[in-house]
């Protein structure tokens, strides 16, 4: 992919519109824009630079407060006249110091958040840690955890309460998510089976 490739005819500034997203949790995180040296930039170095409309100037995100954004994919749009990069955050990406320059929920994405944090504990393995505990005991112990969590789950279904529910749901997929990484399956897996029987 290159610069040229895009059509900027539409923008009149010769600008490309690019919209960053968490590569983990798929959240939106802010729109910029590039020029051609900027685009040029962030291939060469894997880190979002942009070209600043109000300073006139490259602008890596990231140079002043630390929190550079670290390229994993880039998608043009299929008018290619947009680009999508899907990145690693080093921290928030807003200047007022919230996840996002959109105000959609903080939370938004966190199950694919506690993907890369259990994925993290079982390449660390950090002593202490419950999760840590889970995978030295293996499958079999992990999947008497999701049998029990899901059984609790029900019960408070049955019951009709909510927060319990929501409560003994949240364990579910927690411990769900243990035994998928212990098995070597992501979330993008099942995204993957499920799309394929929805077709």
């Amino acid at each position: 992919m290159q610069f040229s490739d895009f059509k900027l005819d539409k923008t009149g500034d010769g600008l490309l519109p690019v919209i960053i997203q968490d590569a983990r949790t798929l959240k939106v995180l802010m729109l910029g824009y590039m020029n051609g040296e900027a685009f040029d930039k962030t291939v060469a170095e894997g880190r979002v630079t942009f070209w600043s409309r109000s300073r006139q100037a490259l602008w890596t995100k990231g140079e002043t407060s630390g929190n550079y954004l670290h390229v994993v994919n880039m998608y043009a749009d299929c008018d290619a006249d947009t680009l999508l990069i899907q990145a690693l955050p080093d921290g928030p990406t807003c200047h007022r110091g919230t996840t996002a320059c959109f105000d959609t929920p903080e939370d938004e994405g966190f199950v694919r958040a506690l993907q890369a944090v259990v994925r993290d504990r079982h390449e660390q393995m950090p002593e202490g840690s419950y999760t840590t505990k889970l995978f030295i005991k293996g499958p079999k112990v992990i999947g008497k955890k999701v049998v029990e969590e899901a059984g609790e789950t029900v019960i408070e279904a049955v019951d009709g309460n909510r927060d319990r529910f929501v409560y003994e749901a949240s364990d579910l997929v927690y411990h769900l998510l243990v035994l998928l990484e212990q098995q070597g399956v992501t979330l993008a897996d099942l995204e993957h089976e499920l799309a394929l029987r929805h077709r």
